[in-house]
């Protein structure tokens, strides 16, 4: 008998051929589940596995409720906040995720927002969508040249570095700040601040790519965002938990910012409409790894960890050891 796995939410058609090929799976029909229906269905077919993403909060109360006889629960994300891992360590639930596989586009799609953001993309297309029938002064809807610009980085991880390496080659100067230096080999020219306030009055644009938590809930708020030189261009593809978003709309409405590109956001999908009204916001729902690639390695990275607990191995991206 092929072992049995629920998987929480829609997937990309290559991934549920993979899963149909390998497992006994009741695909969600149209909609994501929520806990409870979770856990009747692992209840109801005995299941082996479950197959996650971060649309499901995965707090202690529900990891309570986990059958015994599921013996892997894998999320199909880089990112943990939903997940309490300590929760699941005490349970002994084996838990994963998909590192890696995601980098590259996500550093593309910062790069998007970078790019639209300084060139006035939502704007541009408003008047190109209304028929552009008045044209425009050499004064008139300029944005900022993103060429040569000094770009701040919070978190030089493997996205970081991702973005890092794309801004090279538009000649901009990279500055980073996190909880610790990288080794000189891997900065390629970025020039480190262990403060991260410290760093924000030389940052033309400046990207977020910290994980999210307690450590960084808020980190940029009315202070830091008072810290940023006037004109400068704020990008968050990293987590909406990380922005003070009271903040950022007064930063962008007051002119102190430029503009901003985002793609994440503190309440999501019910994002803060607010946003949408402001004309110096390029706005994205969500999606950093929203590629045919991207996805389709991330369904398979994790059909390989739960592949790998259920041949009694441990998993290949272990959340807790």
């Amino acid at each position: 008998m092929k072992p049995r796995l629920i998987v929480s939410r829609q997937i990309p058609p290559a991934v549920a051929d993979r899963i149909r090929a390998e497992f006994d799976c009741p695909f969600p029909e149209g909609q994501d589940m929520d806990a409870d229906t979770v856990i009747r269905m692992l209840t109801e077919t005995r299941a082996d596995a479950l197959m996650l993403t971060s649309h499901l909060p995965f707090r202690a109360e529900t990891i309570a409720r986990i059958p015994d006889h599921v013996r892997i629960a894998a999320t199909c994300s880089v990112g943990t906040d939903h997940i309490d891992i300590a929760a699941a360590k005490a349970r002994g639930l084996p838990m994963s995720n998909t590192p890696d596989v995601l980098t590259e586009c996500t550093a593309d799609l910062t790069f998007m927002l970078i790019l639209n953001a300084c060139r006035r993309a939502t704007e541009y297309a408003a008047i190109m969508r209304d028929g552009w029938r008045h044209g425009y002064g050499l004064g008139e809807m300029m944005g900022l040249r993103a060429w040569g610009k000094t770009l701040g980085i919070l978190g030089l991880g493997r996205i970081g570095q991702a973005v890092a390496q794309r801004a090279r080659g538009f000649g901009m100067t990279v500055l980073y700040s996190g909880p610790r230096r990288l080794p000189v080999d891997q900065e390629h020219g970025a020039t480190y601040f262990a403060d991260f306030r410290a760093m924000l009055p030389h940052c033309d644009i400046l990207s977020l790519h910290a994980p999210g938590g307690a450590a960084t809930a808020g980190i940029m708020n009315a202070e830091t965002f008072a810290l940023l030189p006037k004109g400068a261009v704020f990008v968050n593809a990293a987590r909406g938990g990380l922005v003070d978003e009271d903040a950022l709309i007064a930063a962008l409405q007051s002119g102190h910012l430029f503009a901003a590109g985002l793609d994440v956001f503190r309440n999501e999908p019910e994002y803060d409409l607010r946003f949408a009204a402001l004309p110096n916001v390029f706005l994205t729902p969500h999606m950093g790894s929203g590629t045919v690639e991207t996805r389709n390695a991330m369904g398979f990275r994790t059909l390989d960890n739960i592949a790998a607990v259920l041949s009694g191995k441990p998993p290949l991206d272990p959340l807790w050891t």
